[in-house]
């Protein structure tokens, strides 16, 4: 996850997106320096700005910046000066990582769809991939549940054909990587990738 800093191009301002969302059908609600932004038609959060950020702490980074738990509870600490008593309860762990696939078996109820068991580094995942070139003994990037793809699409536990998929196993144009091959087919990494670090998109 991700907030954006950039006081010289649009001032001393925190912007801290949660979710896309129509600029025509904005609402905002402000406490103090803190503006919460939602959806008017449907009330979802899709974000918050901070203004007069540098009275509350000092970022050495500006532009896209990694949001990290130690940034989080200063956000927090910022929420309660201005009295706004949103809980901010955010699962910042990585999600796009590296995986190893150590098993490959056919779906039972699809030709084209193989059932994946995959090593994560803290947890093994069950996932459905229709990529012709997934085999077991490769390492692959996936992207774990609640992950957002470039494309918007956020990655959710699914049923395929009835089995249950956990994530997905990414290809080079699904990541959004320069120059990704045209074919089908997911993204093969080097060993020297460590199972279970976190995949910088």
């Amino acid at each position: 996850m991700f907030v954006f800093y950039n006081p010289k191009g649009i001032g001393d301002v925190l912007v801290f997106p949660l979710k896309d969302g129509d600029r025509n059908f904005i609402k905002e609600e402000h406490h103090g320096d803190v503006v919460k932004i939602a959806d008017q038609r449907d009330g979802s959060l899709l974000g918050y700005n901070i203004f007069n950020l540098s009275n509350y702490m000092n970022l050495a980074e500006h532009g896209k910046i990694r949001l990290t738990e130690a940034m989080l509870e200063d956000i927090k600490a910022i929420f309660e000066k201005n009295d706004l008593g949103d809980k901010l309860d955010l699962d910042l762990s990585p999600k796009f990582v590296v995986g190893y696939v150590e098993e490959k078996g056919p779906h039972e109820n699809a030709d084209k769809l193989s059932v994946c068991q995959v090593d994560v580094g803290e947890e093994k995942l069950q996932i459905v991939c229709g990529a012709p070139n997934v085999d077991s003994g490769q390492k692959v990037v996936v992207a774990k549940v609640g992950a957002v793809m470039p494309s918007g699409m956020k990655i959710k536990p699914a049923k395929l054909r009835g089995i249950d998929s956990s994530g997905m196993i990414c290809s080079a144009k699904e990541l959004g990587i320069p120059d990704a091959p045209k074919e089908k087919g997911i993204l093969v990494l080097e060993d020297k990738y460590e199972i279970g670090q976190e995949f910088d998109l």
